[in-house]
Order: structure tokens, then C-alpha cells, then sequence
């Protein structure tokens, strides 16, 4: 298990299953979790018990943004809201959609990766920052228009963001995972024309678990993963290497 000695960390989405459970090995972790979200009754859910610290912003706001992490120490950042938009062609897509997507899932990781870095060149003690990115940017997906744009582009940022902090000490990373199968995804990838043919393409055909894409990310934010830096990681169980 990696030992983070009680490094700050900010983990953003930490209300949704994924950004959860990133929480919750990260306490195991020894982290000092600061768990963000915009709502405050489920972060305080997520809180209760664990001393986990709460922070409630707006990923789409700057001025949100900006005001709930300037003055935020933190030795790493795992970039987990998310938005999942819609599922339709280029053809039939909302335009306003694809707009509140990229809103969220790039501009939203971004504005938190400026605010947070400032605070990790000042504190002049290296760090990592990892965001959660999606199979969607590596392949195509049919339906996912929106969302594998908005994470091609979360990756773009973490290769430049991995180029331009380095010389800071600061690792950037994005993991990019296949589908976690929860309540809110199975509306879609739980139909017997999805799942099937899916799952068919996969090495390992069968969905993740959120622990198995948590362990990762814990895993590139620890002193383990001290060389690795401006990588794409699939989590995928082989999807993407077809």
C-alpha cells in the first residue's frame, strides 16, 4: 500500500463512485483528503466518521474556482468531476451539451490544475496531480461524441500540463478507464445490444470495479510512481489495445 504521510489532497467528483472511492484509499493511504464537490450534504455523507476534510465549488466558475483553492496548500490533485453529457451521433448532437461537458470535464480540470499548481510551486515540494480521463479519448465509441472529446482534451492537458510543471517536480498523469457499471451507467451499457458487444472486444470482458480504477490513481499519486510522468494509463482490461 502506498504510504502518503499525510500529503494534502484534493480530490474533486468525491461525491460520484469513482472520486468516492479515490477518497476513501487515499485515507487508507495515510492522505490528508480534502474531498470537493458541489454538494455539501453528500460530501458531508462521504466525511462522516473519517475526518476527511470539505470543500463545495463550482467546476464551471472560475470565480468559484478560484476562490475555494488560491489558498489551498495540497501535494496532489486527482481531477474526478465529470459530466457524462449524452449519448448521440455528431449528427444529432446538442451543441449546448457538448458545450457543458467540455465546461466541466476539460475547462473544469484545468481551472482546478492552475490554482492548485500555483500552491505546489510555492510550497516548492514537488507533486502529483492525476486526472481521471476516459477509454472514450483513446478509441472511438459510438454515441460518446461529447464525452470522448472532452477527455482527448483532458489528456491533451495533462501531456502539456506534465511538459510545462516538471521542471517544478510536479507529476501530471491521466488514467483512463472502461466502463464501472453503477445505476447510472446501466441505463445505456447494461442494454443486451451494448453490453454484449462490448464486453465481446475486451481481453478481460468484463466491466471494472471503482476500486480497481481508485487503486491506480492512488498508486500515481505516491512516491511509487516518482518517474512517471505525462502518462495516458488504460484501465481498461485490454479494450484499447485492439
Amino acid at each position: 500500500m502506498p504510504d502518503l504521510d499525510g500529503r494534502p489532497v484534493l480530490v474533486t467528483g468525491a461525491s460520484g463512485g469513482i472520486g468516492g472511492e479515490v477518497a476513501r484509499q487515499l485515507l487508507t493511504a495515510g492522505a490528508d483528503v480534502i474531498a470537493a464537490g458541489r454538494s455539501a450534504g453528500a460530501l458531508a455523507a462521504l466525511s462522516e466518521g473519517t475526518g476527511m476534510r470539505t470543500l463545495t465549488f463550482d467546476l464551471t466558475s472560475e470565480d468559484s474556482v478560484r476562490d475555494a483553492l488560491a489558498d489551498l496548500d495540497v501535494y496532489g490533485v486527482v481531477n474526478c468531476g465529470g459530466n457524462g453529457g449524452e449519448i448521440a451521433t455528431p449528427m444529432e448532437t446538442n451543441i449546448d451539451v457538448f458545450d457543458e461537458v467540455i465546461a466541466v470535464n476539460a475547462r473544469g480540470a484545468l481551472l482546478v490544475t492552475k490554482y492548485t499548481s500555483r500552491s505546489m510551486i510555492r510550497l516548492g515540494r514537488g507533486g502529483s496531480i492525476v486526472n481521471v480521463s476516459s477509454q472514450a479519448s483513446l478509441v472511438g465509441l459510438a454515441g460518446h461524441v461529447s464525452y470522448g472529446s472532452s477527455k482527448a482534451a483532458l489528456d491533451n492537458i495533462t501531456r502539456v500540463s506534465a511538459l510545462e510543471l516538471g521542471r517544478y517536480g510536479i507529476r501530471v498523469n491521466s488514467v483512463n478507464p472502461t466502463v464501472v457499471m453503477t445505476p447510472m451507467s446501466e441505463w445505456y451499457w447494461g442494454r443486451d445490444d451494448i453490453q454484449g458487444p462490448f464486453l465481446h472486444q475486451m481481453p478481460l470482458g468484463r466491466w471494472a470495479t471503482e476500486a480497481e480504477i481508485a487503486a491506480p490513481i492512488v498508486f500515481l499519486l505516491s512516491d511509487g510512481a516518482s518517474m512517471i510522468s505525462g502518462v495516458s494509463l488504460p484501465i481498461d482490461g485490454g479494450y484499447s489495445s485492439r
